[in-house]
């Protein structure tokens, strides 16, 4: 009986030692958390588009910056106004003066994402529908340049993910609003 389960706990730990090599490279070696390159959708719809973002800090009730980003790619036509839908659960007071637009440079390995022009704008916050409503004092060009609408405020108590949707007026002759696109921004438990 002892024999066999020495052969026994032999055997599996030299299956042990031949499968475990496989599973080492999807070990994580560092401490860090990094950014997941997958993203899902609650409603799987062809017309979404995924935007952009960045935010400094993910841990719930800490002071958050949001940079909410339209790039020349997101933007066809200049914008006379954006309209964003808040999620009905982001639990959260936003003021109108913790909101402002600017042309910003996204960040990347040599340099940091930040405001390079505040645009003037008024801020619209309708409480009841969760919208909000930016009106630029000059339309935003359909140029190279990048542009972000930037919320100034603290985290959420409940972690989860939150997505916002972005509508924008266009500056033609005609002005059509239409989808530009949606943000999921991520809240941890810490």
């Amino acid at each position: 009986m002892n024999n066999n389960l020495n052969i026994f706990f032999r055997r599996n730990l030299l299956k042990l030692f031949l499968i475990f090599p496989l599973f080492f490279p999807y070990y994580p070696s560092q401490s860090n958390s990094v950014e997941a390159a997958l993203e899902f959708q609650w409603d799987g719809n062809k017309n979404y588009k995924k935007l952009n973002w960045f935010q400094k800090t993910s841990k719930k009730r800490a002071k958050n910056k949001i940079f909410f980003f339209f790039k020349p790619s997101d933007r066809k036509t200049g914008l006379l106004r954006i309209n964003m839908k808040l999620p009905d659960n982001y639990k959260r007071e936003i003021k109108p003066k913790k909101i402002t637009l600017c042309r910003v440079n996204i960040g990347g390995f040599n340099s940091r994402t930040k405001c390079l022009e505040n645009i003037p704008a008024d801020v619209e916050i309708n409480k009841e529908n969760n919208k909000i409503d930016i009106y630029p004092l000059k339309p935003i060009p359909s140029n190279k340049e990048s542009y972000a609408v930037v919320f100034n405020l603290i985290n959420p108590q409940r972690s989860g993910l939150y997505q916002f949707h972005s509508f924008g007026t266009s500056s033609g002759k005609i002005p059509v609003s239409s989808y530009l696109g949606s943000w999921t921004i991520r809240i941890d438990q810490q």
